[in-house]
């Protein structure tokens, strides 16, 4: 059974508090298959939480892409504590002791973190469409960062959105070598301890550089928070953690994802279909309806995993799955339409 918190009582808590049941028996009965875990956060109070498939609040789940989003806020981080000057300075600047780069071209040059936080570096991979997906040729080698930097380049950086894991790796080479710290003391002094993270695992290459793109361990409950900053506009528990002006333009999605809504492949029946756009690796869309209209901030990882902030509800819902490379792990928007977002809705 799910566990539900609610301190008022009376009618309208128990129905909500019904409407709600609804979501874990939808899980459990093979309506979402995949789901593993769900948890919601309504004005920063953690109202609801299930958990399926022998999983339960403290299991550490692969939140895969989902962490590129919370590299983007390190970043940020990073600016603010002046590690980094802007998002505008040039990526090879960083790594001199890699030189001479492999595959050189002048374009190279011309990249910037603004790029990739973009999905815009010009690399010559691309993983949205699976027609040249360089992470994995990467996971081979010994050292990620210097795999990354001597790929070849393809296109002008700023000029194509090409979603790679690529960049998000390069921005935390950046961000190590901009504060001479690991990218995981960096996280665990500045974002971890003051979310009050404390249980989570990193995956490493071989030389000791941390995985900013995926493959990071963290609970459910936890990526709530992460969620929670995000809605809070970087403050968290009433401190400060990362400026507000950065998540706001991290999460304004000025890049339309060509043909693409999540929405759509949830086959979502009463949702009308809106175009997904990107930001500094964070996703937004519209969430449709003949009764409902709302704006998602997301991040979003294969197989289902997804931190999911709609503002004007004050609400915060975390999804974690096992749908890996399937249209499957659309569902989530599904439930969030079905069984969420009717029982929050202000209007």
């Amino acid at each position: 059974m799910p566990l539900l918190l609610f301190c008022s009582s009376g009618s309208a808590q128990q129905i909500r508090a019904n409407l709600l049941d609804s979501i874990a028996i939808a899980g459990s009965n093979g309506t979402y298959p995949n789901l593993e875990g769900i948890t919601i956060t309504q004005r920063g109070k953690l109202i609801f939480e299930n958990y399926f498939h022998q999983l339960n609040k403290d299991s550490l789940h692969d939140s895969r892409s989902s962490f590129k989003s919370v590299t983007a806020i390190l970043i940020g981080i990073a600016i603010d504590k002046g590690f980094i000057k802007n998002v505008h300075e040039k990526v090879y600047t960083f790594f001199p002791e890699y030189k001479p780069y492999g595959n050189w071209n002048t374009l190279k040059d011309s990249m910037t973190i603004e790029h990739l936080l973009e999905m815009k570096s010009g690399f010559d991979c691309e993983e949205w469409e699976g027609s040249k997906d360089c992470e994995d040729d990467m996971a081979n080698t010994q050292d990620w960062i210097k795999f990354c930097l001597d790929l070849p380049i393809k296109n002008k950086p700023g000029t194509q959105w090409d979603y790679t894991s690529i960049n998000s790796m390069l921005l935390g080479g950046i961000i190590a070598h901009a504060t001479h710290m690991t990218v995981s003391d960096f996280a665990d002094n500045y974002l971890f301890k003051p979310l009050g993270i404390t249980k989570y695992r990193w995956t490493k290459d071989p030389v000791g550089h941390e995985m900013t793109a995926g493959s990071f361990y963290i609970s459910p409950r936890d990526m709530n928070k992460i969620g929670q900053l995000v809605l809070n506009e970087g403050v968290f528990n009433n401190k400060r953690v990362v400026a507000a002006k950065w998540i706001k333009r991290m999460t304004k999605g000025l890049i339309k994802i060509e043909n693409f809504s999540n929405v759509r492949i949830s086959k979502n029946k009463t949702a009308f279909p809106q175009p997904t756009y990107y930001g500094y690796a964070w996703y937004s869309e519209e969430i449709k309806t003949e009764k409902f209209k709302h704006s998602v901030v997301f991040a979003s990882g294969n197989g289902g995993q997804y931190i999911m902030v709609i503002r004007d509800l004050d609400l915060v819902v975390t999804f974690t799955g096992n749908s890996y490379n399937s249209s499957k792990s659309k569902l989530p928007f599904d439930l969030l339409i079905k069984y969420i977002m009717p029982y929050f809705n202000q209007k």
